[in-house]
């Protein structure tokens, strides 16, 4: 059975002439249909880049990407993205926030009833899912950061994609809201059968989440490690506490720090230190 997604031999580079960078190289990532991989790395590694190419935001200059079976020159209803921003319509209120993606679609038909009332069934669906039923009549500003990013999530599944992209989703949210963001992603994961790559710095949440961890290295961001996640598909906060989660964190954790290429042995620390005394006279 082929994947769900294909990246073959994948290279992608930034500017021109003697500012030529090259951001990617020699990608190759299968995901299965309903898994959740999550992208780990040091900064520079090019996790959030290749997310880009994936959605078809970013051109990519060598190798394939096949999703479905198709090949990906551009963004697609196959594919949403939730980015760590939650780019909400402030004049828009929450439920119709959710609607906006199938309304652009369907934009320059001619709309029957049953499009309306289904575009509903689904918006209503996915309000209760995401425990926003409640404030469906609310504008933007009126929610929380963790609520306005569930409506984006809601937002993103509303034309039912094959494929969900998120990019740091959860960045930008407190410790305790985004432990409540983890378990209803992982939720939403089960319900809507959906694909997820998802992007993080933080390797726990990368380990809670995920079926697989994929390590990418920087200069240029290639795949460095793929880790499989040994924990039940049922995840509870307590297993971060595991003797086999709190090992798979520790490797990962090396791994990107050997990658990273930034030493902090000891001798080197008193190298530093040394050559920030000034020198005496003999």
């Amino acid at each position: 059975m082929a994947a769900e997604i294909e990246i073959r031999a994948l290279g992608k580079w930034f500017g021109e002439g003697a500012r030529r960078v090259e951001a990617l190289r020699a990608i190759d990532l299968d995901v299965a249909h309903n898994e959740f991989v999550t992208l780990v790395g040091a900064s520079g590694c090019g996790k959030s880049t290749l997310l880009r190419v994936l959605a078809g935001l970013e051109t990519h200059d060598e190798g394939t990407i096949h999703v479905g079976g198709q090949p990906v020159h551009g963004p697609g209803a196959d594919r949403a993205m939730v980015f760590q921003h939650y780019s909400l319509y402030p004049w828009l209120t929450v439920e119709d926030n959710v609607k906006f993606s199938r309304r652009l679609r369907h934009g320059r038909e001619n709309l029957t009833l049953a499009d309306v009332e289904a575009a509903s069934g689904r918006a209503d669906a996915l309000l209760a899912l995401m425990g926003l039923a409640g404030v469906a009549r609310a504008w933007p500003n009126q929610l929380s950061g963790g609520m306005q990013q569930r409506v984006a999530i809601a937002r993103a599944l509303m034309g039912r994609p094959r494929i969900l992209l998120m990019d740091e989703p959860f960045g930008a949210l407190d410790a305790q809201t985004r432990e409540v963001m983890h378990d209803l992603i992982r939720h939403v994961h089960r319900v809507e059968a959906t694909t997820i790559v998802f992007v993080t710095h933080d390797v726990e949440e990368a380990i809670y989440l995920a079926d697989r961890v994929v390590v990418l290295a920087p200069r240029p961001g290639r795949i460095d490690t793929v880790y499989p996640v040994p924990l039940p598909a049922q995840r509870d906060p307590d297993m971060k506490h595991a003797p086999e989660f709190l090992a798979l964190k520790k490797e990962i954790l090396a791994r990107i720090r050997a990658t990273s290429g930034m030493k902090t042995d000891q001798g080197l620390l008193e190298r530093l230190n040394g050559a920030a005394e000034p020198a005496t006279s003999p």
